[in-house]
Formats: C-alpha cells, structure tokens, sequence
C-alpha cells in the first residue's frame, strides 16, 4: 500500500486515541504502520531532505491540524490524547479532512497564523488545496528539488556546449572542491595540450602530494 496523504491519517489517528487515555508518537506511528499495512521500505522512504521519514512527517502534519482544530491536545511533548470535539467527530459518518476542520474558528486561526504556525511554512499551509495529497513541508522540499533539477539541467546542457579548455579546467576545479590536494593554486593543473596521451589534469590526491590523479 502506497504512503497515504496527511488527510487520510486524520481519522485513523483519532480512532487510536478514542480510547481516551494520553498516546505517544512512538506507538501511535506503529499504530499508524500497522494500519496502513506499509512495508519497510515505505517507513523508511524519507523526504528529499533526507532528514525525517516521510510517513513521520504526514503524521505530524495531520497531528498539527487536528490539534489546530481543537480536536487533540498535547498535555506535554511528544504526547496526544483526544478530546470531546475529537469524539464528537468520529462519532459522525463524515471524512475528517481539512474540508472537515474548517467549520471550526480555531481551525480557521490556525490555517491564517494568528495563533499559531508563525513560520517559514504558514503561508504555503494556507494556501494548501483540500485535496492535496503533501504537507506544506513537503511543498517546500519538493519545490526545492525541482528547482535544482532545473539548475543541474540547466548547468550540464551549458557545459556541454563549453570549450574542452573551459571543461578541462572545470573539472580540476571540481576535485579541488571535493577536498582533494588543498588550495587551488597547489592542488592541481590543467594539461590539454597536444600529445599529452588523453590527460587533461593533474591533480594531488592528498593535501601531502603523495599521490596525484
């Protein structure tokens, strides 16, 4: 089974605290996993970051919202538990969704900031779709990896139309900055000339020159 969105966790998560009593993420993340039948590689599926796990971050964004809805609390930190409004709810036959939460003013000052989500986030959580299947962290992350794909695209394609000179001394300048051989005036020279036997560069393979590339 596919990750599920952040607003397909809303009501599973509220139905692991229906019982009432004070739940942490740990359990409830494997209440979660367990539920959604999510394999391994799933639960270890991170975002483009490589900081946190995917799944970690639906479900915190879903505990973000049904608490800015006033249908969880957080007694402490790392720990949730349901409350009336939150019974109230599963008790209906209805989605519980971002659609859902609007009917609450709470809801409402969440999604704007006045109370709450003062960040870097905020404007991308409320001009999230009802439907969208990503957190405003993910929005974030994945606009971001598109944006450098575009560049690394955009780089290889100039490159390629680039001198061999300008290539061979780009590529010097590369192995200098992923550490090898020290400063760029004794780490490495360009060759390119003719009967060199295919070398470009010469490069120290160490900041002590015993070994070049």
């Amino acid at each position: 089974m596919a990750i599920p969105d952040f607003q397909s966790i809303m009501r599973p998560l509220l139905e692991h605290l229906a019982d009432g009593e004070i739940h942490r993420n740990r359990e409830t993340n494997e209440y979660l996993a367990l539920h959604f039948e999510l394999t391994q590689d799933e639960l270890a599926e991170m975002l483009p970051s490589g900081y946190a796990r995917l799944f970690d971050n639906r479900i915190g964004w879903a505990k973000t919202h049904l608490k800015g809805a006033g249908l969880i609390e957080a007694p402490s930190r790392a720990k949730y538990r349901i409350t009336q409004r939150g019974r109230d709810a599963l008790s209906q036959d209805l989605p519980i969704n971002m659609a859902y939460l609007r009917q609450f003013d709470e809801y409402k000052e969440f999604q704007t900031g006045s109370k709450q989500i003062k960040s870097q986030t905020s404007a991308v959580a409320s001009e999230t779709a009802e439907t969208d299947s990503l957190t405003p962290s993910e929005h974030i992350e994945f606009g971001y990896q598109k944006v450098r794909e575009e560049l690394e695209e955009e780089l290889i394609s100039r490159i390629k139309t680039a001198s061999p000179d300008f290539f061979e001394r780009l590529v010097v300048e590369l192995l200098v900055s992923m550490g090898y051989g020290g400063s760029r005036k004794d780490a490495g020279q360009t060759l390119g000339k003719s009967g060199d036997g295919g070398i470009d560069g010469v490069i120290k393979e160490d900041r002590l020159g015993l070994d070049v590339i």
